[in-house]
């Protein structure tokens, strides 16, 4: 509508710029021409605008010629398009929603969640996302979001949702969104499990167990380090009683005798005075005996 206006604006002001040679007054004769040569360059220059659209960045266009909507999308910056259609732009930024949902665990306990879904729109899609679901997709998104959430959460005790399975849970959440979303149009970038609430007494019931559970696991950390140490020692000990009981089998009454004969051999080569008594039994072991420092050298 735009653009018939100015496009009649602007012929109307060349009619009566052309009319104008019939003015006598010459003052009035310019006056008049400049004024409708002002008005036909804004109408000039309006019709061109219509012909012109800038889509922003970080948006595609969508053009709507009177209910026709084209499948091909307009990438930000400048395009020619046609004046009597309508161009829509949406962004393709990344959206962050964040939800409180009320969830019930396995056992049946209602707990509470703070969650978080970040998403954006896929370029490629965004004529289907108009002609599906509009402008606005914020409540269809968190409508999915919720149920994931609830029929996850649904198969994990409190216990695990608590503490042990967060990261889990946000993961099967993830992976379920990244198979629904993108059939509407949508990119899942991430689901985050930010915060779980629940009464007081179950809060603390839960702590509670979680520290019972530390400390047990503690003491049999304990209990099998002294298990440990004391299969160590036994080995250890098994391993003397067998080198002495190795060694004694090999002491005979000739080892004995030949290990003495050695050792009075060698103190016979001795400088140093001393007094050597041989065992008269069998296998006898020889005695040493210093003398004192002032007795004489026999």
């Amino acid at each position: 509508m735009g653009f018939i206006v100015s496009l009649l604006t602007s012929l109307i002001t060349i009619l009566v710029y052309l009319n104008t040679n019939r003015i006598a007054d010459e003052r009035y004769r310019l006056a008049v021409r400049g004024i409708t040569l002002l008005i036909g360059c804004v109408a000039v220059l309006a019709a061109i605008s219509r012909l012109l659209v800038i889509v922003p960045s970080g948006n595609v266009g969508i053009v709507n010629f009177f209910g026709q909507v084209s499948d091909n999308t307009l990438n930000p910056g400048v395009h020619l398009v046609n004046p009597f259609a309508k161009v829509l732009n949406f962004s393709t930024r990344l959206k962050d929603i964040k939800e409180n949902v009320d969830i019930t665990s396995q056992e049946g306990l209602s707990l509470n969640l703070d969650v978080s879904l970040q998403y954006k729109l896929d370029p490629q899609k965004a004529a289907i996302v108009y002609k599906t679901i509009g402008t606005d997709e914020t409540q269809l998104v968190i409508s999915r979001f919720r149920s994931t959430v609830r029929a996850i959460t649904a198969n994990y005790p409190a216990g695990a949702i608590y503490s042990t399975k967060r990261q889990e849970i946000a993961q099967k959440i993830d992976q379920q969104l990244t198979q629904q979303i993108p059939a509407l149009g949508f990119v899942v970038e991430e689901a985050l499990l930010r915060n779980v609430k629940m009464p007081e007494k179950l809060q603390t019931a839960i702590q509670d167990k979680l520290k019972t559970e530390q400390e047990n696991q503690q003491m049999k950390f304990v209990l099998q380090k002294e298990r440990q140490e004391a299969e160590r020692k036994r080995i250890e000990a098994q391993g003397v009683a067998d080198a002495q009981k190795i060694i004694s089998g090999g002491l005979t009454n000739q080892v004995l005798q030949l290990r003495a004969i050695e050792a009075t051999e060698k103190l016979a080569q001795s400088n140093n005075s001393k007094i050597i008594i041989v065992g008269s039994e069998k296998g006898g072991v020889p005695i040493m005996i210093q003398p004192e420092a002032g007795n004489p050298k026999p």
